[in-house]
């Protein structure tokens, strides 16, 4: 789904009325719920109807000059959720266009913290998509005349150390990530808004894990990857299992790698994050090609590539 499969509409209901900033604020809560709970695949049918009963969601921004502050500021937080919801999904090209919503609205009511946060996740959704400078740039425009708050500036430096990465920076990226756990060490700072709630120990220690198999140090990843995926959370952390399984596969523990797809493939369909799907098919099909693995294992990779969900966009495609 993106925003193009639904015109542009009024800013105002069929009773003419605006949409309330606390309908917007509800939805939110919903959203996250969701979200949090199921993934967000699972999230798409509400994210779906939202976009057909708020008609501000898909209206021209520049449209809802005269709203007052509060409805402004409830619709870019909207926006931003769903821009995650829609990036987790693997609808990026819809999760582009809704960020850049969101941080039209929050620039036009001065909501500078839902700003950043969008920034923050357009970062993030370069970096998926392979575009680190163009992530760099991102969480450059996070930065302001004031020094960050503690929990937001762990992110910034999370987020440029994965950019880093992808780049090649082996020693600037490792730099970065140990910069953001003790950034985080430091502790929520009272100006550190209220949407950093999720930064915690098990999301930084999955991050940090990740950071290092970008760089190939198997032995530094592989423990810290274990342990955030291990460690119980939302929906979408599943993603640090499969990031594991890549690692594994990297390393070349086969063991290991089988025993954690014996534990997944069950419960592969049920996982709500296409993002995540995405990354153990991909995973899932080096090791079933690779001649080095043992038969086992490339047997017990085909059935979970098999299991696995496909990702939204290759829908109507042939079958892997």
């Amino acid at each position: 789904m993106t925003q193009a499969s639904h015109p542009p509409v009024a800013a105002r209901d069929d009773a003419g009325r605006r949409t309330s900033a606390a309908t917007a604020s509800r939805a939110v809560r919903h959203l996250v719920a969701l979200d949090a709970a199921h993934g967000a695949t699972a999230a798409l049918p509400a994210v779906r109807q939202l976009l057909m009963r708020v008609p501000e969601l898909t209206a021209d921004p520049a449209g809802l000059y005269g709203a007052d502050r509060d409805l402004t500021a409830a619709l870019a937080e909207l926006c931003e959720v769903i821009g995650w919801i829609l990036f987790d999904a693997g609808l990026n090209r819809g999760a582009h266009r809704m960020n850049l919503r969101a941080l039209a609205l929050a620039e036009r009511c001065g909501d500078r913290a839902i700003a950043r946060l969008v920034l923050l996740n357009h970062s993030m959704l370069h970096t998926h998509r392979g575009r680190p400078r163009a992530a760099l740039d991102a969480v450059a425009e996070v930065a302001g005349p004031r020094p960050l708050p503690n929990l937001v500036a762990t992110l910034v430096l999370i987020r440029r150390a994965h950019a880093i990465a992808l780049l090649g920076g082996h020693r600037e990226a490792g730099a970065l990530i140990a910069r953001a756990r003790g950034r985080f060490l430091d502790g929520a700072s009272r100006l550190d808004p209220s949407w950093s709630w999720w930064i915690d120990e098990p999301e930084l220690t999955g991050h940090h894990g990740w950071v290092l198999a970008r760089l190939h140090d198997w032995d530094h990843a592989i423990p810290l990857l274990y342990e955030a995926a291990t460690s119980p959370g939302p929906s979408y952390r599943h993603l640090f299992t499969a990031e594991l399984l890549a690692a594994l596969t990297g390393a070349g523990a086969w063991s290991e790698a089988e025993g954690l797809i014996a534990d997944l493939a069950p419960r592969a369909a049920g996982i709500g994050s296409a993002r995540t799907t995405q990354t153990l098919a991909r995973t899932a099909t080096q090791l079933r090609d690779c001649v080095a693995a043992p038969p086992n294992l490339r047997d017990a990779a085909a059935f979970l590539l098999e299991a696995v969900p496909p990702h939204p966009e290759d829908k109507g495609r042939p079958s892997r």
